[in-house]
């Protein structure tokens, strides 16, 4: 078997962003319980920053009205539901990434919609009634939150490419909306950050390049270019559920760095920032692989790469409450989530919060290749592992050491981390008891082992098998052994 040395001295760029931002379902689902356990749960184990989700100016959380009064029809806003969204956030140490969207139906110059639930994707019948509504959120969000919400980003609509999220996929009327947005905004305080076109999938660099050639020839800066991306062929639909082929991961990152390419073509925009405001391996919420170790393997390749050419990049969604195709069937349904009906983490939880451990253990970044990543700190090393649908490996790695070292590690694989297998084989209910949640919730955590690893003429050597489709997590540190008078750990296990 091959041995990887690491070197100490050997610094690899690695913009481990994992933590900056999570998707959600409509942000009006945010006022149901089940909502906001599972994002409490989220929030305790990975810790996000930032949350985006549609519907901000949906029907459903009622911010815009309007009333007839002597005979002429008048505007007023109403927060309550906002508030209570938001402030729901902020008690979980979570800040709104604001996507601005979709239309209020009273506002909006058309009657199409998207998703089980509505949302208006028309633009509005008037632009000036759109910015003042704009303009008056944000007012009314730094009364309440204070000068940190200048720090929330701002994203004009939603993947306006696409003709069901935008009418006609018009670009030429999205630009407009951008410009009329972006103005408005500025012009109260320049120093709100406002970004788009946030794009998915089709025609993006033409996208990309005629929104940059927009901004420029009407001295326009944007603060961020956002888009999403996705890392499947296009699906099977059968039943409910959808089935797609996964692409190949340099395929996908490849497409991301044309993005970066054709910003760096810009003089004038040269280093802005890319936003990537959702991200998965499925573009739907019924993508059956949402719900595997495989999805956890994948992503772990993913995350490895993604803040190569990207600031940011946003997991799409934290939470399986979730409504664009209707109320789901069962728990496992191939959802978006982290995390499924009844607080049940599926294995793509873990890979996050192994890569958010990642991230608080060290920034200094030693090792980087299609398996794995390493970092160092002066605690000693930790690293993540994974194996995309390939035959079970093992890695061998010989760290610069002297002395004692404990090695932990946490596993997530096809044996020790798979609610999805549990759920088939007790039959797949529909229907979950508090029993049954509780059973599945205990089969939803990786295996924890330990060792003791003590150091060869400088050189502690660690092997690690990965399993197909899984995602290890270790940490190597140097051990303090304190044993207590008398305490002979050896003769414990050994006495009979």
């Amino acid at each position: 078997m091959e041995k990887t040395v690491i070197d100490i001295n050997t610094r690899i760029p690695f913009n481990n962003n994992v933590d900056y931002c999570v998707g959600t379902g409509r942000l009006g689902l945010a006022l149901t319980h089940e909502y906001r356990e599972q994002l409490k749960l989220v929030q305790q184990e990975i810790g996000f920053k930032y949350i985006r989700g549609h519907g901000l100016f949906s029907d459903d959380v009622a911010i815009y009205q309007e009333y007839e009064e002597d005979g002429v029809t008048k505007v007023e806003y109403n927060y309550t539901y906002i508030d209570r969204i938001f402030d729901s956030y902020i008690r979980l140490g979570i800040r709104p990434f604001l996507e601005l969207g979709f239309m209020p139906e009273k506002l909006a110059s058309g009657t199409q919609t998207i998703f089980y639930w509505k949302g208006n994707t028309t633009p509005p019948k008037d632009y000036k009634m759109w910015t003042d509504m704009v303009v008056a959120l944000l007012k009314h969000l730094r009364s309440r939150y204070g000068e940190e919400v200048l720090e929330w980003n701002i994203e004009v609509w939603n993947e306006p490419n696409l003709p069901g999220f935008w009418y006609k996929a018009d670009m030429q009327e999205y630009f407009r909306l951008f410009k009329e947005t972006f103005t408005a905004i500025k012009a109260y305080d320049e120093r709100f950050k406002v970004g788009g076109p946030a794009i998915c999938g089709v025609k993006d660099a033409e996208w990309i390049r005629s929104f940059l050639e927009f901004c420029r020839d009407n001295s326009i800066k944007p603060d961020a270019v956002t888009r999403h991306h996705y890392t499947v062929e296009f699906p099977e639909r059968i039943g409910h559920y959808d089935y797609s082929k996964l692409q190949q991961p340099e395929e996908r990152l490849g497409n991301l760095q044309s993005t970066r390419d054709i910003i760096e073509d810009f003089e004038e925009f040269k280093g802005l920032p890319i936003h990537i405001t959702e991200f998965s391996t499925s573009y739907t919420p019924r993508g059956v692989i949402h719900d595997t170790n495989l999805n956890a393997a994948y992503l772990a390749g993913q995350l490895s790469h993604l803040g190569d050419m990207n600031t940011s990049y946003s997991y799409w969604t934290f939470g399986d409450v979730f409504e664009e195709q209707g109320v789901q069937f069962t728990p496992f349904h191939g959802g978006f989530g982290l995390v499924a009906d009844g607080c049940i983490p599926k294995p793509t939880f873990y890979t996050f919060s192994f890569f958010k451990q990642l991230k608080n253990f060290g920034s200094n970044c030693v090792l980087r290749d299609d398996t794995a990543v390493i970092v160092k700190s002066e605690k000693g090393f930790a690293g993540v592992l994974w194996n995309i649908d390939s035959e079970d490996f093992t890695r061998s790695f010989a760290f610069p050491a002297e002395g004692e070292y404990t090695l932990i590690t946490k596993t997530v694989d096809e044996d020790t981390c798979n609610p999805l297998k549990l759920w088939h084989d007790m039959g797949e209910p529909a229907n979950l008891t508090d029993t049954q949640k509780e059973l599945l919730r205990s089969a939803a955590k990786p295996l924890i082992g330990s060792s003791v690893i003590n150091s060869e003429k400088g050189s502690a050597e660690c092997e690690f098998t990965v399993k197909r489709n899984g995602v290890i997590y270790f940490e190597l540190t140097k051990r303090t052994f304190t044993p207590d008078r008398g305490y002979d750990y050896d003769k414990v296990v050994t006495f009979h």
